[in-house]
């Protein structure tokens, strides 16, 4: 009598690889899901903030418990309103980078991207 191969004792072994491939295949698809997710909200961000007419006003609001109300300082803290931006915004660099001693305005400057720095500077830059 002629024997079959002995196919049982590969079966688990091929069973466990496919489900292995299978998995990758699951776990590759979930995380190019999270990355379109996060591509579409990262885009739906820049296109919200695209469309705020009043969104470098609104950054530079927290500005003004300092520098004043549209950047005219009452003393104290220099004006912002009117300087140049190419000079506000290397101030900002210079602090953002530790370069300037600050008490404060190294902490602040943090918290925004350099894109929001810029709408700030271009808004002060325009105020009179």
């Amino acid at each position: 009598m002629r024997r079959l191969p002995e196919i049982t004792l590969w079966l688990p072994l091929l069973a466990t690889t496919k489900l292995h491939d299978i998995q990758e295949r699951r776990d590759i698809d979930v995380n190019l899901k999270h990355a379109l997710a996060m591509l579409g909200l990262i885009g739906l961000s820049a296109s919200a903030q695209a469309q705020d007419p009043n969104l470098a006003r609104n950054l530079a609001a927290t500005c003004a418990n300092c520098h004043g109300t549209n950047g005219h300082s009452l003393g104290g803290m220099e004006s912002l309103a009117g300087e140049a931006k190419d000079k506000l915004m290397q101030k900002l660099m210079d602090y953002k980078s530790g370069e300037k001693p600050a008490t404060i305005m190294h902490q602040i400057v943090k918290g925004y991207s350099d894109t929001q720095l810029e709408l700030i500077t271009a808004w002060y830059a325009a105020q009179k």
